[in-house]
């Protein structure tokens, strides 16, 4: 089988191609170029798009012998990624970026041109299994619970799992960090990547000012008094506590939490923790691993990356465009943007991005 190899630079991917090259593939290691500067991304820290991690995945595919391209998607990952990410902001929602990528980039974009080129599947270092069902090919949760990225694969559809693949799925970190020292990767102890990689600095407000501007608004209690005010409702988000700069404290004395952001009159809400709870919410451009679920369903759903899924029921309405969700209990700081990914057992079912939340009584 021909295999296209995604490298990011990391110790994951390596090993990823080179189990890929071990099983008798033939092996072909690619780069993603995300930006036309790539300087300008998170250089010499915990990315995956700086210069340094391209020098790191072409060192790998010269140990593992096989041959590696750069391809540049900067124009594609600037308009599918960055300039969503920037637009949820702006419309007070909180986008999660790596399922954006996985979705447009490295699962459509990529698989694309690879399969236009003669290539059978897509390799990638991410710690999820693939397992073969009644309905195609299942995406299932890692072996090692504490890297999980399931969730972040929960946008992929049965013809794009068909032409996946994770090798890393069944293995634990430590033993593939150990694997690659002992075949002589480079990348054997270089830290995971874990921020977001178009924004160099980390910090995300500034990201967002250079972008939106100051947007001077009001902060109001849940009442509708006036609290004080704001520089931007895109420096905050639904469950936020720092940086609200309150002058009124609460009259019980506890602290107040984000519970709302109004883009149209550029308000932010904030009120009590328990404000915060949810009972159920609804998700919309719902994107399937399978057949769609018909009628109502149980199963367990996913709001956050390595958080706790939560027992709810299910089911598909307005003619496939959305899915109401009913929670088992309470959950606190849902906020709209957010990827809500559904699971039977360990089994990925589906996902959706969080359009709305009902309060808990």
């Amino acid at each position: 089988m021909r295999v296209l190899a995604a490298m990011s630079g990391g110790v994951d991917s390596a090993v990823a191609a080179a189990r890929m090259v071990d099983a008798g593939h033939d092996v072909t290691g690619v780069h993603l170029a995300l930006s036309k500067n790539p300087q300008s991304y998170r250089s010499g820290a915990r990315g995956c798009c700086s210069l340094e991690d391209s020098h790191d995945a072409r060192r790998a595919a010269d140990v593992l012998g096989i041959p590696f391209y750069v391809w540049d998607l900067s124009d594609e990952f600037a308009a599918e990624v960055v300039d969503d990410f920037v637009a949820e902001y702006e419309a007070g929602r909180t986008p999660n970026p790596c399922l954006r990528c996985n979705e447009k980039i490295k699962f459509a974009a990529v698989l694309e041109r690879g399969r236009a080129l003669g290539f059978d599947a897509v390799a990638t270092g991410h710690y999820a299994r693939l397992v073969d069902g009644a309905e195609g090919v299942e995406l299932h949760r890692a072996v090692d619970p504490g890297k999980d990225q399931s969730y972040v694969l929960g946008v992929l559809t049965q013809d794009q799992l068909r032409h996946s693949l994770f090798p890393l799925g069944d293995s634990l970190k430590d033993d593939v960090r150990a694997e690659a020292a002992r075949r002589g990767l480079s990348v054997a102890t270089k830290p995971d990547s874990h921020d977001i990689c178009f924004i160099p600095d980390g910090n995300t407000a500034g990201f967002l000012d250079r972008h939106l501007g100051s947007r001077p608004g009001r902060i109001v209690d849940e009442n509708g008094s006036d609290l004080g005010e704001h520089d931007g409702a895109h420096h905050f988000t639904i469950g936020q506590r720092r940086g609200l700069r309150i002058g009124t404290p609460a009259a019980d004395g506890r602290p107040r939490y984000v519970l709302d952001i109004t883009p149209v009159d550029n308000t932010v809400r904030v009120g009590p923790a328990a404000a915060l709870d949810i009972a159920a919410l609804t998700a919309i451009r719902p994107r399937w691993a399978g057949d769609v679920p018909a009628g109502t369903r149980s199963g367990r759903v996913q709001i956050r990356a390595h958080a706790e899924a939560v027992d709810c029921s299910y089911e598909v309405q307005d003619q496939g465009a959305q899915i109401a969700i009913t929670l088992a209990r309470a959950l606190r700081g849902v906020a709209p943007g957010q990827a809500a990914v559904l699971y039977e057992g360990d089994r990925v079912i589906g996902s959706g991005t969080i359009g709305a939340t009902a309060a808990a009584v």
